[in-house]
């Protein structure tokens, strides 16, 4: 019963956290993160008035705060309860594909950049959709989420076929 619970309590401050961002006082902003990469792209190649950002409100440096908290947020959590660890090969992929670091790393790599270039062309990423969409009830983060966790189920049940 307390395991069921830790997820009623973790929609709830979820829900508190979606609302707290979208006030106008605070951010006005969505949870999500993927603009962050074109955004510090920008910021490297010195295109600041890019057609991408041309169409939206204050882009990047709300969503780089957000991963950086996202970051530090994960990192006291596991030191509080004592299972931080850094690892290249988790134990999983070690049991499936092996313990080559250079091949986890080419498939983290190779995963990381579908996931991002996924995010662009389905105009944010899952946290966009799923959680700050999802709570607004929007039609396209709904039928965005059904999509994802379909694709997370097929693309596990292929890769780890064993």
């Amino acid at each position: 019963m307390k395991n069921r619970l830790s997820w009623f309590w973790a929609g709830v401050l979820l829900a508190v956290l979606n609302f707290i961002v979208f006030l106008s006082a605070i951010t006005n902003r969505p949870i999500g993160a993927s603009t962050t990469y074109p955004y510090l792209a920008d910021i490297l190649a010195n295109l600041k008035n890019s057609a991408y950002f041309l169409k939206i409100k204050i882009p990047g440096h709300w969503e780089l705060i957000f991963l950086f908290g996202a970051f530090l947020a994960g990192l006291v959590a596991s030191l509080i309860f004592k299972n931080f660890k850094i690892t290249s090969i988790h134990e999983r992929w070690k049991k499936r594909k092996g313990s080559s670091s250079l091949r986890r790393l080419i498939w983290a790599f190779v995963g990381g950049a579908i996931l991002v270039f996924g995010a662009r062309m389905a105009g944010g990423c899952t946290s966009g959709h799923i959680l700050s969409g999802g709570m607004q009830l929007a039609i396209s983060s709904l039928v965005f989420g059904i999509i994802a966790i379909v694709s997370f189920l097929v693309t596990g049940k292929l890769f780890y076929r064993k």
